[in-house]
């Protein structure tokens, strides 16, 4: 996959609530369009979770894959909310924290979000508007 200068592709678990309101969240604050979405139950997103080294059929972390780079866990989380407009690039803040720090708390929200936000029985689809970023 090719991605340009400046697009982003999200990894993320569309049968996660909390992933799924995440993608929301990016798409419609994303007003620059750098944010392509792709979900890890879908084809695309499964065959780049695989090439990451990741199971999609057992996702412990989102991904965002840059021209030349893969960011996971709180880095990947950080780098999509500084890439939005105010008050969410706010958030840049926590790269005050060392990543030994962040992760533990990621990896335990990850490894808890269905029991604690729920799990979708089908998998989210954004509205007509947005289908054009998801890939």
């Amino acid at each position: 996959m090719q991605l340009n200068e400046n697009e982003r592709v999200v990894l993320f678990d569309a049968e996660c609530v909390l992933c799924s309101a995440n993608a929301k969240l990016i798409l419609k604050h994303d007003h620059r369009q750098i944010f392509l979405l792709a979900s890890m139950q879908g084809e695309v997103g499964a065959r780049l979770f695989t090439e990451n080294g990741l199971d999609p059929k057992n996702p412990s972390t989102i991904l965002v894959i840059e021209k030349n780079l893969v960011r996971k866990d709180s880095d990947a989380v950080l780098s999509i909310y500084e890439n939005l407009k105010f008050p969410f690039n706010l958030m840049r803040i926590f790269r005050l924290v060392p990543a030994a720090f962040r992760d533990p708390i990621y990896h335990f929200i990850a490894l808890n979000r269905y029991r604690i936000f729920g799990r979708r029985d089908t998998c989210w689809v954004p509205p007509e508007e947005y289908r054009s970023r998801l890939l």
